[in-house]
């Protein structure tokens, strides 16, 4: 089926508002959910997307379906839609009995965390981690409630070249609440800079594409909302392990408004922490006294690869974790848990 590049024209649809009031539907407060009804902000968050013609697209999170009829508009050859909320079955299967003769679109009623991209994209075929990008796009305006952890899980897989990154640099384009954007695409020096500014821009090329007042969502979060774009980079400004890499950066944002050695030196069991932190600050030739906020890119990939060298030497600090509970075990010495 051939199909033009313009626009595609969805037939008479019944609208979110109408739907939601059909389908006595009512957003839960226990999973962030806020409805989007404007249907230009829903236009202009795929249009930040780029081009999705004839491409995969998977959508995060689509509730009613209002950001889901922008993605139908711009013609994409496969539409996946993971939903947790099972009461949206009925408004997501209407949009794809009306599209069944445009487009495919499955709909997954699951977290979108257990979702095998794998299965979704299988008859994407792979490109070169350095060529250009893969024909995959997610785009999502994710519950506040765990667009984080969700964020820092997608970086894992991309740190490995897996799940929907396996076919490529696939390219994300998501919704946070404004503070977490703002956070994402942190500077150095920048107050709201943090472990999540770092840990997303080894990885990826970010950029707020523009802000979402809270009054256009229903129910009225109290924030407004940043739409954020996020391309992994051909080239990573770390290949260390991203385990280590996060394990460095969360200890040492952990003291943010002390000493970064302060922070650092929570790496290293009690006995050694003094001489191994300095060591590291030694090792990656930076100033111990610095802020952690006033740390480049560059030089927390020094102090990563310092940290590496010591493990190297002393194995056993990989596995320590200083905020792991002390317990009594039955010869009466104390091990963590």
């Amino acid at each position: 089926m051939i199909r033009s590049k313009s626009s595609l024209r969805l037939p008479p649809l019944p609208t979110i508002r109408d739907l939601i009031k059909l389908y006595r539907l009512r957003a839960l407060k226990q999973l962030s959910q806020n409805f989007l009804m404007n249907e230009k902000l829903s236009d202009n968050i795929v249009r930040a997307a780029g081009n999705i013609y004839n491409h995969h697209v998977l959508e995060v999170g689509p509730g009613p379906g209002s950001i889901t009829r922008s993605i139908i508009k711009k013609s994409p050859s496969k539409l996946i839609l993971v939903e947790k909320d099972p009461r949206f079955l009925p408004t997501l299967q209407l949009l794809r009995e009306t599209c069944q003769d445009h487009l495919k679109i499955d709909i997954e009623i699951g977290d979108i965390r257990s979702y095998n991209f794998e299965i979704g994209f299988q008859d994407v075929p792979s490109c070169s981690w350095y060529g250009i990008p893969p024909p995959i796009h997610l785009i999502g305006n994710l519950p506040f409630s765990v667009s984080t952890i969700l964020m820092i899980n997608w970086l894992h897989a991309i740190s490995e070249k897996r799940a929907a990154w396996k076919y490529g640099r696939a390219s994300m384009t998501l919704t946070f609440q404004k503070e977490v954007a703002e956070r994402i695409v942190a500077p150095c020096g920048h107050q709201q800079r943090c472990r999540l500014s770092v840990i997303c821009q080894l990885w990826c090329d970010v950029k707020i594409q523009f802000i979402i007042p809270g009054s256009a969502f229903v129910p009225k979060p109290d924030v407004d909302v940043g739409v954020v774009t996020l391309k992994p980079l051909k080239y990573p400004l770390t290949d260390l392990p991203f385990k280590m890499v996060e394990k460095v950066l969360r200890n040492i944002f952990n003291m943010r408004q002390k000493y970064s050695i302060k922070g650092a030196s929570r790496l290293f069991p009690e006995e050694m922490r003094n001489e191994l932190a300095s060591r590291m600050f030694f090792i990656a030739d930076i100033d111990p006294q610095i802020r952690p906020t006033q740390i480049t890119n560059e030089d927390f990939c020094k102090l990563f690869y310092a940290y590496k060298v010591i493990s190297n030497d002393y194995p056993e600090i990989v596995d320590y974790d200083s905020r792991a509970r002390k317990i009594r075990n039955n010869d009466n010495i104390l091990c963590s848990v």
